[in-house]
């Protein structure tokens, strides 16, 4: 039955969704969808969600959200970092009516039509009821794993009956290791028990019982100082040691040395009491944890050393547990191998292992948060007080929430383990992508407990992650996930399109997961940034963590037209082409509450960036620069509020505009460098031509986060090489007229050659027409190309430069296929700057791959 529901082998066959050949030739987009983004954390209190945990994963509920937006019933959605397979469920749950429903939707019952309230036209469905196939596949055994039992179809009643009586059973045999006495005589049964941490005095030598000096027993809250009982000394787990013992490891056959944890609190309750208690540790309590450590465990355990890796350090260095089991205390250990002897079926081994990590070390006591359950996410970190929590009451409360969630499985999906960056084949309708990213998870390392109790381990080889200890760097990271969305570009459908979900702290992770999509042949058409309800660890302590969600929506580019551009590359007509066919994916409006937003990838700055990269990345030198780019767009396209627009949607953004009542919100600007202060200025001056006494104190204010590398500049230097000032010598220019008669009642209805509007309007800099804007950018371009001889000829490294005059230097050495230049400076500048700047690092790029060619 397994072989049937998943692939196992690492290539696998994408079948279309229907019998007809992919539409490669249709000059038009094959399937036009504009870039879609929903929340990624709605959902996270669904039993679906909640039933096991995963490093990472976004709930299926967002998934939804996006599989109908972008796909039809039977599509097929590729998911190739899947891990627990919400992907899967989500691709089902788009024949649930009433889960189509619980998202907001309407959905028509005869016609299978899904419509949205929000919409502007909320009477036009923009979806279909009806299940989409998925393939998943992740590198991961634990993921697919886990993944495998989401999306397989379960016989409910017998689950449960088989996981109720392997509880019983076990109960009946080890239930008295969770006996204690009540105050008065009578048995109580343990709910969790707290071990806490002993540390050394540095100044008397003596033990410190974290929990008796540390911890107020009161408010639950840990103090970061506290005094030795011995001699009163000052003490933090900074400045202590933590004390040691040897003990003979009956598992390992020898003695080792492991950091001392003591029990010091019983939490419990008595039959026939609602309430619980708490009460230090007697004398019968250590009588059984004397004699379960006297016998040995009759049933298997992993007892595999743990892999070296930056999270098992802590666990390692801290606490001395190098192996899996001595992650467990023997009495959680002995029972959680009792019941993994009776678990015969994958879904009951999918129930044991959704509790590994909640039974362990890992699990932190927290009384001033939520309990029992508290391990530190995306982690294998063990605290100074720790929770051994009831094993049997944790599986009885799992089961309940598995039988919940598994009530909606109804189909059965295509599932591999497998690299994504090996070979596939065959089409796929839209894609749904979470990669990891960075170094913000370490995975396999983190899947290391569920793996070792399945019995199996991550090949990590490909794994796509920043660790020092695989020797894997940001450059190795790249190449992984280009290779990965080489192969994900082959199998998508021309015209369709891909969603990936990024999170990380790092802008130059950012920048290269950009160029890996574009080096691909992705397109990118849309960043949504999306708030988080919760965070990693990283997200919620680090101060410069990325508190939301970025959702990427790309496209590969339709057939018909990389037809055409083979022909057209070396042609004026071919930008053009590019830039309709771009236009098309783009979103015609975003809005921010009732608000309309600006799109930046409407900009005419950023279309040209786009036209750069798509003709660089396929080897052709773009034959026009950019003051014949602003010209050609200016009279071939529809202008609104700085952005550009095709005929047929320049109307859509009129009518929502009129709607919306003015125009469009700007996004947030902060100044770092010399690009984000043009841009800054240009979003300013659009909106109110102003003079450089009223520009200057707010442009101060703005500049103190400039970056270290970047060579200042003064205001006056940028306004003269960007913008333009009017003199008072012939007619108001339109930009300034039509601020002044908007913003002044007696500047109304007065001639642009008027006395009073001339002395209103001199001396204010405004943002110049693609005209005059051409004459200013050529100026701009001989001093920044000046200033790059001189990096070229310098000896040492550039500390400080003009970022500008780099990106200029290396546009021109491109054109000249001079890629020694762009590679003799890119050495000469902080490797930081030029990971961080994704211009530059397409450049670079694409000089070694060249060069490398050439040679």
């Amino acid at each position: 039955e397994a072989e049937k529901t998943a692939v196992r082998s690492s290539e696998f066959g994408v079948q279309s969704s229907d019998d007809s050949e992919p539409k490669t030739q249709n000059p038009e987009p094959a399937y036009h969808r504009e870039p879609f983004a929903a929340d990624v954390s709605e959902g996270k209190n669904d039993p679906i969600y909640n039933a096991h945990s995963y490093h990472t994963k976004v709930p299926h509920k967002a998934i939804m959200r996006y599989i109908l937006h972008y796909t039809e019933p039977g599509d097929i959605v590729f998911d190739g970092f899947c891990g627990t397979g919400m992907t899967g469920v989500a691709a089902q749950m788009c024949g649930d009516i009433a889960a189509v429903r619980e998202l907001g939707y309407r959905v028509d019952e005869k016609t299978g039509n899904i419509f949205d309230p929000d919409a502007e036209d909320s009477s036009k469905p923009f979806s279909k009821l009806g299940a989409r196939k998925a393939i998943l596949n992740d590198l991961s055994p634990a993921a697919t794993f886990i993944a495998y039992n989401y999306n397989t179809p379960v016989d409910i009643a017998e689950f449960e009956r088989e996981a109720k009586q392997i509880l019983s059973e076990v109960e009946k045999e080890c239930g008295w290791m969770y006996e204690t006495k009540h105050t008065d005589g009578s048995t109580g049964k343990i709910n969790y028990v707290v071990w806490s941490d002993v540390f050394i005095c540095p100044n008397c030598m003596n033990d410190v019982v974290f929990w008796n000096v540390a911890v107020d027993k009161k408010t639950g809250k840990v103090l970061t100082e506290f005094s030795c009982p011995h001699c009163a000394s000052l003490l933090s787990k900074r400045n202590s040691e933590r004390a040691q013992i040897s003990i003979f490891d009956r598992a390992l056959n020898s003695s080792i040395k492991v950091s001392k944890q003591i029990p010091v609190l019983v939490n419990y309750t008595v039959p026939g009491s609602k309430n619980s208690y708490t009460k230090e540790l007697d004398s019968g309590d250590f009588d059984i944890l004397n004699k379960i450590d006297g016998l040995d465990i009759p049933y298997w355990f992993p007892s595999n050393e743990t892999p070296d890796g930056f999270n098992t350090k802590q666990p390692k260095i801290s606490h001395g547990i190098s192996c899996i089991h001595q992650f467990y205390t023997k009495r959680n250990l002995w029972i959680l191998s009792a019941i993994k002897q009776r678990c015969n079926t994958k879904l009951l081994n999918l129930w044991f292992n959704s509790q590994l990590i909640n039974l362990s070390r890992l699990n932190r006591y927290r009384p001033e948060v939520s309990f029992p359950y508290n391990p530190l996410n995306g982690t294998l970190y063990i605290g100074s007080q720790v929770s051994e929590s009831d094993v049997f009451k944790a599986y009885a409360n799992k089961l309940k929430r598995l039988i919940a969630a598994f009530k909606s499985v109804s189909r059965y999906t295509a599932i591999a383990t497998s690299s994504c960056t090996n070979q596939l084949s065959g089409q796929v309708d839209y894609l749904f992508l979470d990669p990891p990213f960075g170094s913000n998870i370490n995975y396999s390392e983190l899947s290391s407990l569920w793996e070792s109790w399945l019995k199996i381990r991550t090949n990590n080889k490909t794994e796509a992650i920043v660790n020092e200890v695989q020797g894997k760097e940001l450059a190795d990271y790249k190449v992984l996930m280009y290779r990965s969305f080489c192969q994900a570009h082959k199998i998508l459908k021309p015209g369709r399109w891909m969603t990936v979900e990024f999170s990380n702290t790092s802008a130059s992770v950012w920048n290269n997961i950009q160029a890996a999509l574009a080096d691909a042949g992705f397109i990118v058409a849309n960043v949504s940034a999306l708030d988080k309800k919760q965070g990693s660890f990283k997200a919620v302590t680090t101060p410069t963590a990325v508190r939301q969600d970025l959702i990427i929506s790309a496209y590969k580019p339709n057939g018909g037209f990389e037809e055409r551009f083979i022909s057209e590359a070396e042609t004026e007509e071919g930008v053009w082409d590019f830039v309709r066919t771009h236009l098309k994916y783009l979103p015609v409006t975003k809005k921010l509450g009732l608000d309309l937003v600006a799109i930046p990838e409407r900009d005419p700055r950023i279309l040209y960036d786009q036209v750069i990269a798509y003709y660089v990345r396929k080897g052709y030198n773009v034959p026009i620069d950019s003051h014949e780019f602003q010209l050609g767009l200016s009279q071939r396209f529809s202008e609104r509020d700085g952005m550009y627009f095709l005929p047929e949607q320049v109307a859509e953004y009129d009518r929502k505009k009129m709607i919306g009542g003015g125009r469009p919100l700007q996004q947030s600007l902060f100044i770092s460098d010399e690009a984000s202060a043009i841009e800054w200025l240009r979003s300013l001056l659009r909106d109110k031509p102003q003079s450089f006494q009223d520009i200057n104190p707010q442009f101060m204010k703005e500049i103190s986060g400039w970056s270290k590398n970047e060579v200042g500049l003064e205001l006056s230097t940028l306004l003269e090489q960007n913008f333009l000032p009017y003199d008072g010598k012939g007619p108001v220019p339109d930009q300034i007229h039509s601020y002044l008669s908007t913003n002044w009642k007696d500047m109304r209805n007065l001639a642009k050659d008027d006395p009073a509007l001339i002395a209103k309007a001199k001396g204010r800099w405004y943002v110049p027409d693609p005209n005059k804007a051409g004459d200013l950018e050529k100026l701009r371009e001989k001093s920044l190309l000046r200033e790059f001889e001189e990096y070229k000829q310098a000896k040492k490294k550039l500390k400080i430069f003009r970022l500008e005059a780099v990106r200029a230097g290396f546009k021109k050495a491109w054109q000249e296929r001079d890629y020694k230049v762009i590679i003799t400076v890119a050495e000469k500048i902080p490797n930081n700057v030029l990971e961080e700047d994704p211009k530059l690092l397409m450049w670079y790029d694409q000089a070694v791959t060249r060069l490398g060619e050439d040679n």
